[in-house]
């Protein structure tokens, strides 16, 4: 009766991100009731091994008493302090603080924010902001990538390059602009890395060009493509865009919400490729999915000409959350447990479960494995040779994330048949193992499925 009843309540007044609101309707949601590590349960006592860390955000795992302390002594204090009129907190002062040593190379200013996409949008503030400052106000264009994703709120959702954020919202906006992906498994130029970065390269010289040199702003780029189906892309990319930015005069935006804490090794993604963006947005991770958090880092000449061009005039943008000590307090303790241990096992339970993705490669619908440490895909096909998607008429989105469900695993199941991976941290190798083995009992019965043979056939 519980059960149920939440069901038709939610039925009745809950509407679900990005979900067919009949289509939910229809099918009812499923509650989760308890979460220990990186298990979940449901309200009717089924377990499954988060393979997905609830939106790739519960980096820490589930259940650690020493971020719920941290939240409730912190309520206890001082459960809100605005920053605005020069006010803060001590939580939130400390945690831009020691925020602010582990970011690559002088991003050293935070802005906090409430998650992801309103970190994004607070980052096209701020470049305009900077160029406006400048007296250059007609930079005033963005560049993306396409599968990038970059948000769902009114601008982030047009930087976004995802159909589904745009059909029916009147996104992009006319002044937000796409490249290709690097995409090495479905690159027109093939899988050769330095002809992808060139490609890129390229292709982002002639959108500048097609704009105009005077008037583009910033170009923003995910370490990994998440949402857009975890695309790696070819070691060295990201460091090859960053430094023609810096030849074209575009601000380089690294969105590490969904990379950054751990998920790709180390704390921060752009450490892979020794880069230093003007701009880096985190959020998910930054507090392991506990409470709502996000956040920009502002490099020193980005931070600096907008406060010298402000003068003794406000920066008009800010937000009543901005900074909460309670989040900041929550941050504050998920960082420690990061560090105590947690970002190394996350790189030991990387290595397992990419070894343990390679090993289904010869399955018959695996097309392509990807990913680094503890955020990977594997890519179904129908024709491996021609690289065919498995069909509409399959509903991989629906059918497979529902038979991994059954099978005691979450992971992201993709329109286009891939499948995402983005595990705690704190994942044991039982639990790694586990994860490999459920979705290949997964696979198996996809393979079976009459929509999937009749597309072999």
């Amino acid at each position: 009766m519980f059960s149920n009843s939440l069901i038709e309540l939610d039925r009745a007044h809950l509407v679900h991100p990005v979900a067919s609101y009949r289509g939910h309707e229809a099918s009812g949601v499923r509650v989760l009731a308890s979460a220990k590590g990186a298990t979940v349960t449901d309200a009717q006592g089924h377990q499954m091994i988060d393979g997905f860390a609830g939106l790739w955000c519960v980096n820490a795992g589930y259940g650690h008493e020493s971020i719920v302390e941290a939240a409730a002594k912190q309520m206890r204090e001082l459960p809100y302090a605005t920053g605005y009129f020069s006010l803060g907190s001590e939580a939130a002062i400390r945690f831009a603080a020691e925020l602010a040593e582990r970011t690559p190379g002088d991003l050293n200013h935070v802005y906090f924010t409430l998650g992801g996409s309103d970190a994004v949008d607070s980052t096209v503030r701020f470049v305009r902001y900077y160029y406006h400052a400048q007296g250059r106000p007609q930079k005033d264009q963005f560049i993306s990538l396409m599968q990038g994703y970059h948000g769902s709120s009114t601008v982030g959702a047009g930087l976004t390059a995802l159909p589904n954020f745009h059909g029916g919202f009147g996104v992009p906006l006319d002044w937000q602009h796409k490249i290709p992906s690097h995409y090495p498994y479905r690159n027109p130029v093939g899988t050769d890395p330095k002809a992808i970065i060139e490609a890129s390269k390229a292709a982002l010289r002639e959108k500048v060009a097609e704009i105009g040199p005077d008037r583009v702003a910033a170009f923003y780029a995910e370490p990994i493509q998440g949402s857009g189906g975890v695309i790696v892309p070819p070691t060295g990319w990201m460091k090859a865009m960053r430094e023609l930015c810096r030849e074209l005069d575009i601000l380089f935006i690294a969105d590490e919400v969904i990379t950054g804490f751990g998920r790709t090794g180390p704390l921060f993604a752009c450490s892979h490729d020794d880069i230093v963006p003007d701009m880096m947005t985190v959020a998910k991770g930054l507090t392991s999915g506990y409470v709502p958090m996000g956040a920009v880092f502002l490099s020193e000449t980005v931070y600096n000409t907008i406060a010298d061009g402000a003068g003794a005039a406000a920066v008009g943008h800010g937000y009543t959350y901005s900074a909460h000590p309670v989040s900041a307090a929550v941050g504050l303790a998920v960082l420690k447990l990061y560090e105590g241990g947690l970002l190394e096992n996350g790189v030991r339970a990387g290595a397992r479960l990419m070894a343990g993705l390679q090993s289904l490669a010869d399955h018959p619908l695996v097309g392509d494995v990807r990913g680094r440490g503890m955020l990977a895909a594997i890519e179904l096909v129908t024709d491996k040779a021609r690289k065919t998607p498995l069909p509409p008429a399959a509903e991989p989105s629906r059918r497979i994330f529902d038979r991994a469900w059954s099978n005691g695993l979450v992971i992201r199941a993709f329109a286009n048949g891939a499948l995402g991976y983005a595990p705690p941290l704190c994942c044991t190798d039982a639990e790694i193992d586990a994860i490999i083995e459920r979705t290949a009992k997964t696979l198996d019965q996809t393979l079976e499925d009459p929509d999937v043979r009749a597309a072999m056939a």
